[in-house]
């Protein structure tokens, strides 16, 4: 998707016309994500929704949000970690034959889905949290490692373009690579590798992608927080490369963490809504979320406003963890949760995208 083709979708959005400009599954997307913020709108998403809840997994049509709201989040939200090594089940043990089954049956609620990634580290074998040792830095003296690399994109590349839906065409999907890269967690964050390393990546990523014919990604860049528009575009990999600017920005200490939360958002969203504008990008807050949900108010009186603030065109929260596993990790209440009520209310709000 290029920076003149963004534009145009833009232009047919305003114009509310079925336009050829729209045609393709990726631009589709943009479309409805680009109508969504210009008319006041976002998408609510929760990562691994239809998978498991706090008291179940697996169950058909099963969904702690709809459990609450009658309805399933407008965005559902996936993992590719271990796509990379071949494997049939992702690092939190989800059957990428369910997420390609799940992703296709969000279209046809009129939803969409996003992906994210946390491959394995190359150099070392260990998890994405692994950095002791920086593949990105390693890579141009030892070849061997952009080989894994490539291999393990082109396996992502062919999961993704492998989605269809019951009419056998794939399926558009966002896809959020590479993610939070201005953090030091990953072993591809910023302590691990140069702004033109990071950026080489990402290009890679894309161009394995578009070797292969993959049409149907929306492109997500999302640093972390706490940053300058000089440092947010210092690992930008460019208009041509990414559709989506975005940012995860999470919540910590409840009341405490409260005035800290909203200081990051107000200091990063104005900027990224704007450069998104300027440049026919798209805007979201890509990942967030208040663990456990301690403020009962959180969701209309946190999360809301701020939505309406800067019109992003979605915000995706993350999972709801079995409780026997995690009892204190999750992102949406449930059923007796004191704030029940409250989400209810968020969910209802003409602003918020829920589907059915």
């Amino acid at each position: 998707m290029t920076f003149l083709s963004i534009l145009a979708c833009a232009a047919c959005v305003c114009a509310g016309a079925d336009s050829t400009c729209c045609a393709s599954t990726a631009q589709s997307l943009i479309c409805n994500l680009a109508d969504a913020a210009e008319h006041g709108r976002f998408y609510f998403g929760h990562h691994d929704d239809t998978a498991y809840g706090r008291d179940w997994q697996y169950v058909e049509g099963a969904s702690d949000v709809k459990a609450l709201t009658g309805r399933y989040p407008g965005m559902m939200s996936w993992d590719l970690g271990m796509i990379e090594l071949a494997s049939d089940k992702n690092l939190d043990g989800v059957p990428f034959s369910f997420m390609a089954t799940e992703i296709s049956r969000q279209q046809a609620r009129g939803g969409v889905s996003t992906i994210s990634w946390h491959p394995r580290n190359p150099a070392t074998g260990g998890d994405s949290w692994d950095t002791s040792a920086s593949p990105l830095e390693l890579m141009a003296e030892n070849p061997a490692l952009r080989d894994t690399l490539e291999l393990w994109i082109d396996r992502a590349a062919d999961f993704i373009g492998s989605i269809r839906n019951d009419a056998g065409e794939r399926v558009p999907v966002i896809f959020r690579p590479w993610h939070e890269n201005s953090g030091s967690w990953f072993w591809w964050g910023a302590p691990y590798s140069t702004p033109p390393q990071y950026i080489d990546l990402w290009k890679l990523t894309r161009e394995r992608f578009d070797a292969k014919g993959i049409d149907n990604v929306v492109w997500a860049y999302a640093p972390d927080k706490d940053l300058t528009r000089e440092q947010y575009f210092s690992t930008y990999p460019g208009d041509e490369y990414v559709d989506i600017l975005g940012c995860d920005i999470y919540h910590f200490d409840g009341e405490n963490g409260l005035a800290d939360f909203e200081r990051r958002l107000n200091d990063q969203l104005p900027y990224i809504a704007a450069e998104a504008s300027r440049r026919g990008k798209v805007a979201a807050l890509t990942e967030t979320g208040l663990e456990s949900v301690t403020m009962p108010r959180w969701y209309t009186e946190v999360m809301l406003p701020v939505m309406k603030r800067y019109k992003l065109a979605y915000v995706c929260v993350w999972r709801n963890a079995q409780k026997q596993q995690l009892p204190d990790h999750y992102y949406v209440p449930f059923k007796g949760h004191p704030a029940e009520a409250d989400f209810v209310e968020f969910a209802s709000d003409p602003a918020v995208i829920m589907v059915r």
